[in-house]
């Protein structure tokens, strides 16, 4: 049976806050450990809502990463035996992030990226559509509306979270890091 390790491609997980990007994130990771597979996990230094050099979701399950501030410092904490390089939070890496995925899934590796797909304001939020268009496989996850129930491929900033412009969401340099106390899940109805 063929794993696909071995060969590279690029894996996307995407969703709004809350849909389980990190977890499925850390779900796969631990497969590859399980099957002996060397990984590296990523995540970015602008991510410190739960301490640094980890990867944690919203439910509590974690991982320990490697934390860089730059996609062009990834290949650098990769070993000779690295199969697999785990992204975490994408969205703060900006679109460099898609020509060091495309190297090393052209180098052989399997490279899953996770992050947002919509800004707060309901944008494309880069490097994410660039890189679903590129990869081998894309999940596109979803939330649950906090007012009604449904599907929820949005996230809005609440109101008490701060001061905030539509451009903040797009650069990463200055998005807001938060969870449940800054955003909420919404269905497109209540967005």
């Amino acid at each position: 049976m063929d794993d696909g390790f071995g060969r590279g491609r690029i894996e996307v997980i995407a969703g709004p806050m809350f849909a389980g990007k990190s977890e499925e994130l850390v779900r796969r990771v631990r497969r590859a450990q399980i099957a002996r597979r060397g990984v590296a996990v990523v995540s970015h230094e602008l991510d410190t809502r739960e301490g640094t050099g980890r990867v944690t979701s919203h439910s509590g399950l974690e991982l320990p990463s490697r934390t860089v501030d730059t996609a062009s410092s990834i290949p650098g904490l990769l070993g000779p035996d690295t199969e697999l390089v785990a992204v975490d939070e994408a969205q703060f890496f900006g679109d460099d992030l898609v020509p060091v995925a495309s190297v090393l899934a052209g180098r052989g590796l399997v490279v899953v990226v996770a992050g947002l797909s919509v800004t707060f304001d309901g944008r494309p939020f880069a490097p994410m559509p660039a890189l679903m268009a590129l990869a081998e496989s894309v999940d596109k996850l979803t939330a649950v509306c906090v007012v009604c129930g449904a599907e929820a491929a949005f996230h809005i900033r609440v109101p008490d979270a701060g001061p905030a412009t539509p451009g903040d969401a797009l650069t990463p340099v200055a998005a807001h890091v938060g969870g449940a106390e800054s955003y909420e899940a919404r269905c497109r109805r209540h967005r």
